[in-house]
């Protein structure tokens, strides 16, 4: 499983998600499974939820789950582990629909505790949003998420159903747009220059993979002994947030996460950028100024020296908590 992604801050993860034996908890992000994995061997239930139907089909393998597809989703459902493939933005839809799924459809309902305080089958103890790409998202050149690896700008994480790719972003904004674009969601401060250039390149042709646009961004900042990340690290992570609109996902997802909470419950966020930290911390202020939630984490958790050592990819992640109240 660790070959597919590798899990960031698994242990301090299961520690704040407080399992309780036969408790569902949520995981947004499911990836390789490996938070999952966690929460299953501390006897939890877990419902893993992906817009990458090739995560759905590595988790469902390795339990050996019968995977379904209905209503264009990917499905799997067994006593302690239901998969299901879409944008965690639709949270709430999600679950009714598993309830639904389950009344309809003779699934053995007795593994499964009705919420005394909505219609939904399922009760919520737990919810896990790890945010950002994987590690197989990465590794695997055909997903165009990575400039280590020549393929086609894509970095759709749901290559079934999206349209837009970074692509067609790429070659299809304006200079003042593409401006913004790498600015506000990659806080690249040579955004200014990077787009000039692009708009040059894309006069002799269009940009098509993501060497052609990895070498643009070099030869406006070329790699020094300095930096901790390569050049283009900021400008193919606003494509991405932009190409998958994963900040408004986020935005709709949280309240969503903690209205199904129940009383006790906690919302655990793993952010690897500070525009998804921000609405994060934000978000939990809110509720627990309104005396409806209590924040667990002062000052977000990060990976220690071994963890980044072992997978550097964790470094930049920064782990908040917030428990439901009421």
């Amino acid at each position: 499983m660790n070959s597919y992604h590798i899990p960031v801050l698994l242990n301090e993860v299961i520690s704040y998600l407080n399992i309780h034996p036969g408790h569902w908890y949520v995981d947004a992000n499911l990836g390789g499974g490996g938070h999952t994995e966690g929460i299953l061997d501390k006897e939890g239930k877990v419902i893993g939820i992906d817009i990458d139907s090739e995560a759905i089909n590595e988790v469902g393998q390795k339990h050996n789950l019968n995977i379904k597809t209905f209503d264009s989703h990917l499905e799997a459902y067994s006593p302690d582990l239901i998969l299901y493939q879409d944008n965690f933005s639709n949270l709430e839809s999600i679950i009714s629909n598993i309830s639904n799924r389950l009344i309809s459809n003779s699934f053995d309902n007795k593994h499964y505790t009705k919420s005394p305080s909505s219609k939904n089958i399922i009760r919520i103890n737990g919810v896990l949003f790890d945010l950002g790409v994987s590690t197989h998202q990465l590794e695997k050149a055909s997903r165009g998420f990575s400039f280590n690896k020549n393929a086609p700008l894509d970095m759709r994480m749901n290559q079934l159903s999206e349209q837009t790719t970074a692509m067609d972003l790429i070659n299809g904004l304006n200079q003042g747009e593409l401006i913004e674009l790498f600015f506000k969601l990659g806080e690249e401060h040579f955004a200014k220059m990077i787009a000039r250039k692009i708009i040059e390149f894309r006069k002799i042709k269009a940009i098509e993979t993501t060497d052609e646009l990895a070498n643009i961004i070099l030869s406006v900042r070329p790699r020094s002994h300095i930096d901790r990340t390569h050049p283009a690290t900021r400008v193919f992570q606003a494509l991405r947030i932009a190409v998958n609109d994963e900040l408004h996902s986020l935005k709709s997802a949280l309240p969503q996460a903690f209205s199904l909470l129940s009383p006790g419950g906690r919302l655990v966020v793993i952010s690897f950028h500070s525009l998804e930290d921000r609405i994060v911390k934000n978000f939990f202020i809110q509720e627990e100024n309104m005396k409806r939630a209590k924040v667990l984490t002062e000052k977000p958790e990060e990976p220690t020296e071994e963890e980044i050592k072992q997978n550097p990819r964790s470094r930049s992640g920064k782990l908040r908590v917030l428990e439901k109240i009421s």
